[in-house]
């Protein structure tokens, strides 16, 4: 019986933003003249996930990923986090890295 390769059951579509995003966090911590560029990569990045942790239904990394669209947020910044955004880049590229590759999103089986 000839084999017939099946499909994927699901995609990491998740894994290039996650990367992406821990990337643009540890590098942005070395670029203090274009940060308020680094925090628009993170922001959108960050949502970018969260739709995808929504379509893959692990709707906890919402937890994680929710805080860090909002504390890198460049249109509503919060007064007097700056300090602490060094510290909290670590953990946030954590979170990306993390979400990125456990996020599978089931494929579309109707292509």
């Amino acid at each position: 019986m000839p084999y017939t390769p099946q499909p994927p059951a699901y995609n990491r579509a998740a894994l290039a933003p996650g990367l992406i995003g821990a990337l643009a966090l540890l590098f942005g911590l070395g670029l203090a003249p274009w940060y308020v560029w680094v925090q628009y990569a993170v922001c959108v990045l960050a949502l970018i996930l969260c739709v995808f942790a929504w379509q893959a239904k692990r709707r906890w990394w919402l937890v994680g990923l929710i805080p860090i669209a909002v504390l890198w947020n460049p249109i509503w910044p919060i007064p007097g986090l700056a300090p602490a955004l060094a510290l909290l880049s670590l953990a946030a590229a954590a979170v990306f890295i993390a979400a990125g590759l456990t996020i599978k999103i089931p494929a579309d089986t109707r292509r």
